[in-house]
């Protein structure tokens, strides 16, 4: 099948699928069987686009070149909110591909620098994981004049950004990282994963997680981690939460979805772009955000 035929279809999901499907809306925390299997109907179809797609993100992207500035030196643009480039980071075992209909709709709504970084399935280990991140940025910024960036990172790729702010310096470059279940504190799911060394970082209690629950005092960085009642790849759910007494981070509840849908749904791709472009609302938020 076309990609291009592959890609009408994902952005014609919420419209094919019942209206349960196509809202995305704070509800308790157990849901219903039948909510689960519709959860579960949705994640398959947008496996099989997602299998689909994935050879057109195998090779990395080619950047986009931008205007020079008028002068070798000249200090760096002040970033509107539109100006500030967005860097996107997919999962385990992925690539770009996965952020197909996200990157469309930033750029839709004004995004002029949306850059997707791929990263090796044969990457094991999230540091060095995060040091490519950050060289990704430091070029980034230096070719669009820009002195920060926003990351979007989805389940591995949001702690691989999170390492890179924490651990690395990142907070002077990163204005704000949107995590899409991302497991913050470890998950448990899959022990038969425990072979690769990167998938035994994200279990509890590893080098990493230890590392990133210590002080982070100053971090500038703002956090905000989409997490799902129906995502069956975080064991406990709330791992998905960012949860430090240090960062300046909000957790926004979504319901309906599980762990797949996160970077496709559209009421989700909504819930990101607030979050990148409205500072203010951020600040004097409650701490979760809802996204109907």
């Amino acid at each position: 099948m076309e990609p291009a035929r592959v890609l009408k279809i994902l952005r014609s999901l919420p419209l094919l699928l019942p209206l349960w499907n196509r809202r995305v809306c704070v509800q308790r925390l157990w849901p219903s069987s039948s909510a689960l299997l519709r959860s579960t109907a949705l994640e398959l179809t947008i496996l099989t686009g997602h299998v689909l797609l994935y050879p057109s993100g195998i090779t990395q992207e080619r950047p986009v070149p931008c205007p020079p500035r008028e002068a070798e030196g000249a200090p760096r643009l002040p970033a509107g909110k539109h100006d500030r480039p967005v860097v996107l980071l997919h999962g385990f075992i992925d690539n770009r591909s996965v952020f197909v209909l996200l990157r469309r709709a930033l750029a839709k709504h004004g995004r002029r620098h949306v850059a997707s970084l791929n990263y090796s399935p044969l990457t094991c280990d999230i540091r060095e994981a995060a040091r490519l991140l950050g060289a990704h940025v430091e070029e980034l910024c230096e070719r669009t004049g820009q002195s920060e960036v926003d990351i979007v990172g989805h389940s591995l790729g949001g702690l691989i950004a999170r390492y890179y702010v924490q651990r690395q310096g990142g907070d002077a470059r990163v204005r704000t990282l949107v995590t899409l279940g991302t497991p913050h504190g470890g998950t448990r799911v899959v022990p038969a994963m425990n072979a690769h060394p990167i998938v035994r970082q994200m279990r509890p209690g590893s080098e990493v997680i230890a590392e990133l629950a210590e002080p982070a005092p100053g971090c500038r960085t703002r956090f905000i981690g989409f997490w799902s009642d129906l995502d069956q790849l975080m064991a406990p759910l709330e791992t998905a939460c960012v949860d430090h007494p240090d960062l300046l981070a909000h957790n926004v509840r979504v319901s309906g979805i599980g762990h797949l849908a996160l970077p496709v749904h559209p009421a989700v791709a909504t819930g990101i772009r607030q979050a990148i472009d409205d500072d203010a609302a951020l600040v004097s938020a409650s701490g979760s955000m809802s996204v109907a």
